[in-house]
This record gives structure tokens, sequence and C-alpha cells, in this order.
């Protein structure tokens, strides 16, 4: 229970003292929340995707922590020698934190132009505008000022000023993806090659984002780096989709990396009518100082389901006994419909 009650004054004081740095929400699987992770992947690696996600976690510390997320993206008028592509999206997340019932809520919009650099390979910049919404219950919180004994005694008052228990704000954030892609030689080679990586940066604007009457506190700016890929192992079903997560937002930095092993269990040129084929991935990945996450992967034809979870590792093991959170998101898509060779799995 100490360690409980010292996990939630850090963790009020992190979000609401006026130098407070406040933190983004954030995905184990990543890489299948694109827009959360760069604008410039808006249309970068499907012709259309669809995602649905959703994260519960600290449960064995206080109350769970949850977030929700959706996202549509699609490329615009695709053609054979054209010099590039637009893409057009949308991007939603609502999060809940703790006790006090924080909420964050994004819905943006996302633009993006990709340049064809040759047949293998893009380079895209893309632009995220949208709006963040705020509130707070603070009935629910247990606060420094209500600390004696040894214990919280809730009757006295918080001392802390709040204005407004909800606020709105604009958003604006950017990327920029490369991206290469070879497709198999054949149906059955298995010896693609996709890799993306870019740049991006969120908050560029620097909303306010404080409670408190007075309160001096612009959203740090998140900056965010990535690498991955998806490659198979010539005339085997065996692949590989490694992949390296940064983020740096104020003080606060995540580094995220490992890879997916993937096994081919139907291959689609024994199948006929709907199913493309069937692939099962094992993920192993670490975030440094924090969890390792254990990933399962299922991809059936152009859908993909996917679970993970973490298992904390960091100095609140004491509070956590090592259970971080689960996630789990369910994934649509449909490949470049103008080129003639199907992939088997992507």
């Amino acid at each position: 229970m100490k360690n409980f009650y010292l996990f939630a004054i850090i963790i009020i004081v992190t979000l609401f003292g006026n130098k407070g740095v406040a933190q983004d929400i954030h995905f184990s699987q990543t890489r299948f929340a694109p827009l959360n992770l760069n604008p410039g992947l808006t249309g970068a690696e499907h012709s259309l995707q669809t995602i649905a996600n959703y994260r519960n976690q600290w449960n064995s510390v206080a109350d769970p922590f949850s977030t929700i997320a959706a996202s549509f993206e699609s490329r615009l008028k695709e053609k054979y020698g054209q010099k590039g592509f637009l893409a057009l999206g949308v991007n939603f997340f609502n999060d809940v934190a703790g006790d006090v019932r924080m909420t964050t809520t994004n819905a943006s919009a996302n633009v993006a132009y990709h340049i064809i650099l040759d047949r293998n390979s893009t380079l895209g910049l893309g632009i995220q505008p949208g709006f963040g919404q705020r509130g707070i219950s603070p009935q629910n919180g247990l606060w420094s000022s209500q600390f004696q004994n040894g214990g919280f005694n809730t009757a006295i008052p918080s001392g802390e000023n709040f204005g407004e228990l909800s606020f709105t704000h604009f958003d604006l954030a950017s990327g920029l993806v490369y991206r290469y892609s070879r497709r198999e030689s054949s149906i059955r080679s298995n010896d693609h090659l996709h890799f993306t990586g870019g740049l991006a940066a969120y908050h560029i604007n620097r909303p306010q984002n404080t409670f408190l009457v007075g309160g001096e506190d612009a959203l740090a700016v998140r900056w965010t780096a990535f690498a991955h890929a998806d490659f198979g192992f010539k005339n085997t079903n065996w692949g590989l989709m490694p992949g390296a997560y940064f983020h740096r937002q104020g003080p606060h930095m995540e580094i995220l990396a490992g890879t997916y092993i993937r096994t081919i269990l139907i291959d689609p040129s024994k199948v006929t009518g709907f199913i493309d084929g069937l692939a099962l991935s094992y993920g192993a990945f670490y975030r440094v100082g924090d969890a390792f996450v254990g990933k399962l992967l299922l991809e059936l034809g152009t859908y993909s389901l996917g679970f993970a979870y973490d298992f904390n590792v960091s100095s609140l093991t004491q509070a956590s006994r090592g259970r971080g959170g689960m996630e789990f998101f369910l994934r649509y898509f449909i490949s470049n419909q103008y080129v003639k060779k199907k992939s088997r799995i992507n």
C-alpha cells in the first residue's frame, strides 16, 4: 500500500505541477499505431489501412490506465507512371489515467504526399492538424497536502487552485518517412523486403497543458524516430519483422526495440477463395529501463490481429509485481492495387 501512495504522489506531481512535463500516450505495438508514430506514415505502406487499438495498464498499482485509438488512411488516385501520390487519413485516441480520471482525447486529420523515387522507393512528408481535449476529476485524487501521520486524510483540502476541469487546444504534428519495398519475385519465393524509417515532431505549436489557475505548462514537443522492416528467408516459410522506436518528450525518453519471428502456416498458392494466406508471429521487444514486451501477431489475408503484454522490469516492480499492461489491435489493409505480383503476407 505504501508503494501505491508513493506512486500516486509521483504521478500527480509529474502531471499537475507547474513545472511538470506530461507525456503522450504510447503503444507497445508501435508499428500498428502508425499515425501516433509519424504523420508521414499516412498512405506510406498500404493503399488503404484501418486499425483499432486498445491498451490497459497498471491494474496492479492503481486504477487502470486505459487507451483506445483508431485510425484510417487511404491513398488517392493511384495510377501507373505517376511521380507521386497523395494520401489522407484520420486519427483518434482517448486515454483515461488513474484515480483522478485524467482524460486525454485527440482527433486529427492527416495529409501526406509521397514522391516516387524509383520503382521500389518513396519519400513522403505528412502533416497532422487536430484538436485535443483534457479533463480531470480532482475529487477522486490523493494530494500531498492531505498526507498526515503516515496516511491520507481526504477531508483536508487539496490546496490545488484548479481553473477549468476541462479544456481544448489546437495541436499540430509533422513527419518525414522513407519507404523501400521489394516484393516477392514469385508467389512461393518469400524473398520480399520492406523497410520503412522516419522522423517526426508532435505538438509543434506547444499548446498549453495545465489545469491550474495561472499555470504555465506548454506541452513539450515529442520527437520520434523509427525504423522497421519485414523480410523473408528465401524459399522458406520463415521471416523476421525487426523494429526500433525512439520517443523524446521533454526530459522523458523511450526506446523500444526487438523483432517478430514469423512463420507462414498456409501459403496462398494452396488456397482458393478469399483466404490469401495465414501467418503467425511471435515478437520479443524490450523497452529500455521499463519492460520486456511479448507479442503475438496473427495475419489472415488482409486482416491482422495482435496481442502484447508488458512485463515490468523497472524500479516499480515491487509495486507492480512485474505486471505492466496488455494491448490488442485489429487491422484491415489493402496493398498497392497496381502491383501485379502479390506478396503472400504483409
